[in-house]
């Protein structure tokens, strides 16, 4: 019964639910992808992969300042300009076409 209480404590600890919602919503990033590709009957990666992947990320990673996981921290400062970059050659070439 302890173990049961301990677990739902931390479950219930306001940093991680933060936690447990950004994985939620990159994860949700997937599900828009693969929703996406299956309409077009090809892989497609839509914009809105790339601003649920920055959103998510920059989640993460005041998560991970907090926990002060600097495995994480560096992890989605990296990925974070790949998913900006992107968002920018996405808008460019939508502009263009």
């Amino acid at each position: 019964m302890e173990y049961i209480l301990a677990l739902l404590s931390t479950i219930l600890d306001p940093w991680v639910m933060f936690g447990f919602t950004a994985q939620f919503i990159f994860f949700a990033r997937f599900i828009i992808q693969w929703v996406a590709s299956e309409r077009s009957g090809r892989v497609t990666i839509p914009p809105a992969f790339w601003y649920l992947s920055v959103i998510g990320a920059i989640m993460i990673l005041i998560y991970a300042l907090h926990r002060q996981d600097v495995v994480f921290i560096v992890g989605q400062l990296m990925a974070l300009g790949i998913y900006a970059r992107n968002i920018v050659l996405d808008r460019a070439h939508s502009k263009a076409t």
